[in-house]
């Protein structure tokens, strides 16, 4: 190719895609002086994350929409909730200016979200309170309106067709999820897992794949702490019925991780449905979503059987990297925790303790901690993306009209009222996340001695010569729990709740303990064969 048409081609390219080039360093050294340090401390990543939808947290300038700076006006309240990191849902430009999943520019800001200006101070702040920031980054596809798939509708002559799926004709047979992921266009067809509004990217294209190393580097040489990446099994599909989670999207994937974890103290966590627990091994995504356990968490925290040992069994096998959850901002996963629970504020504490104390790295979706609930008769994932409930009233959330309506149970389900009821889910979450935060052993300690007998769960956590013990009652009823495998003759100092009775137990590591019905008790172990 001619010198002229490269330079013309880059120069589109770089237009198209947002490129800036003194923030996108090509300079080797320059990257590797700015990956040589890190604002977090080492280990942060263990700590609890808050996913967080920008647009519905706080607003700051009364136009009814959430922003950045509205955010970094409420780190102290989630410094306060002991978080040691958050998690934001797409701000980038998106073409729906509210799902936002549909980029249209991956490096620049959702304009209602504010800049990139405000971004830095959002981390500076975070930072400085210790939390760190990921944010959610779409692989996978584009907008349809992005420039780059604009481009590649003009037909086969222009330079960014094979940056995205094209066919000639539709192929026949496709099904995924029930629908036709081929769309018909003047042009040819092209392939778009989740719908004609979003198109895939050809990820075997190294093209395609240096654009994406090179936004994640954007956003990393600006600070920023790591990534959710999305969607990522399906990178790649090869056929109608090989389409799903093929061995090249687990290699990009794994490629990815390697440039974002080449810069200290980086997190990356995975979107992988339909096999979390492989793409948590560190030879693909090292953290991953653990899909399916929430649903087992909500079920135990009713007080079924089944599920309490299903818990109990899940981090035997799993790795200790999962990222789990109760729900999120998709409605597939589940309805908001108060929903599922119809209210039953005894049931929602088993299901934070559940999860909050288990192995793995926990993520609370924003208004979990106060039992926010979901908003009746709106559309797809709408009902879980409530603005955030700091008061009784919207003015809270916004001096203006809020764009979506607020939760119904906003009244008394409000973090104004919660922080001054001692008895509350939002004292409750502070309460275990300071476990969390000041034992080891409870952040990042292993997994022992796991067991299910009826209606209560039992299991300990170990880091160096650290032992915790966690004891949950899903019981409507007081319960005796005999427990084992303790260090013979070990003392059990109550670390929740503090008024607690210690215990000891025999020789043989045998202790009776009994817990009133629906209650939780964490014990700090301490004996001579701990150490």
């Amino acid at each position: 190719m001619p010198f002229l048409k490269q330079f013309k081609r880059a120069a589109l390219l770089l237009a198209c895609a947002g490129f800036n080039a003194s923030a996108d360093p090509v300079d080797t050294s320059a990257v590797a002086a700015m990956a040589s340090s890190s604002a977090m401390a080492l280990g942060w990543q263990q700590g609890a994350f808050i996913e967080i939808f920008v647009r519905s947290y706080q607003d700051s300038d009364g136009d009814g929409i959430g922003d950045l700076r509205g955010l970094t006006q409420r780190l102290d309240y989630l410094q306060a909730l002991g978080v040691k990191g958050i998690w934001l849902m797409p701000i980038t430009a998106s073409a729906d200016h509210d799902h936002g999943y549909a980029t249209t520019d991956f490096r620049a800001i959702e304009p209602a979200y504010g800049s990139l200006a405000d971004l830095d101070e959002l981390l500076k702040q975070a930072h400085a309170r210790g939390i760190g920031v990921i944010i959610d980054y779409v692989i996978n596809h584009s907008a349809l309106q992005h420039p780059l798939f604009q481009q590649s509708l003009q037909g086969k002559g222009n330079d960014y067709r094979d940056w995205f799926v094209w066919q000639d004709s539709a192929p026949k047979g496709w099904d995924i999820w029930g629908k036709d992921p081929w769309f018909t266009t003047p042009s040819g067809s092209y392939f778009g897992t989740f719908g004609p509004h979003m198109p895939d990217f050809n990820m075997l294209n190294p093209q395609v794949v240096e654009y994406h190393r090179s936004s994640l580097r954007f956003w990393l040489n600006r600070g920023l702490d790591g990534f959710r990446l999305d969607a990522v099994p399906h990178l790649v599909e090869t056929d109608a019925v090989n389409w799903n989670d093929q061995p090249e999207s687990r290699r990009l994937t794994k490629e990815f991780q390697d440039l974002i974890k080449s810069y200290p103290q980086r997190h990356v966590v995975c979107e992988a449905t339909a096999s979390p627990q492989i793409y948590a091994d560190p030879k693909i995504c090292g953290s991953a979503f653990a899909f399916g356990l929430q649903y087992e968490l909500i079920k135990a925290a009713r007080g079924e059987r089944k599920a309490i040992a299903k818990v109990a069994d899940y981090f035997k096998t799993a790795p200790l990297t999962m990222a789990t959850m109760l729900s999120n901002h998709d409605i597939f996963a589940g309805l908001r925790v108060w929903d599922q629970l119809k209210g039953d504020t005894a049931r929602y504490k088993l299901a934070a303790a559940s999860y909050l104390l288990q192995p793995g790295t926990p993520y609370i979706y924003y208004g979990e901690e106060i039992g926010m609930a979901g908003v009746a008769g709106l559309d797809g994932d709408e009902p879980l993306r409530a603005p955030m409930s700091w008061t009784a009233e919207a003015s809270g959330f916004t001096a203006g009209r809020p764009f979506r309506a607020m939760a119904p149970n906003a009244s008394t389900q409000n973090a104004q009222a919660q922080a001054s009821d001692p008895a509350s889910i939002l004292n409750f979450y502070k309460a275990m996340l300071k476990l969390r935060n000041s034992l080891p052993s409870i952040a990042q300690g292993s997994y022992e001695a796991a067991t299910a007998t009826g209606q209560t769960l039992s299991f300990q956590r170990r880091f160096g010569a650290e032992l915790s013990l966690v004891v949950i009652n899903y019981a409507d009823s007081l319960r005796t729990i005999k427990l084992a495998k303790l260090p013979g003759q070990a003392r059990l100092q109550p670390a929740y709740p503090q008024d607690a009775k210690s215990a000891k137990a025999d020789r043989a590591g045998r202790v009776a303990l009994t817990l009133p019905a629906r209650s939780v008790a964490v014990y700090r172990i301490t004996a001579e064969q701990a150490k």
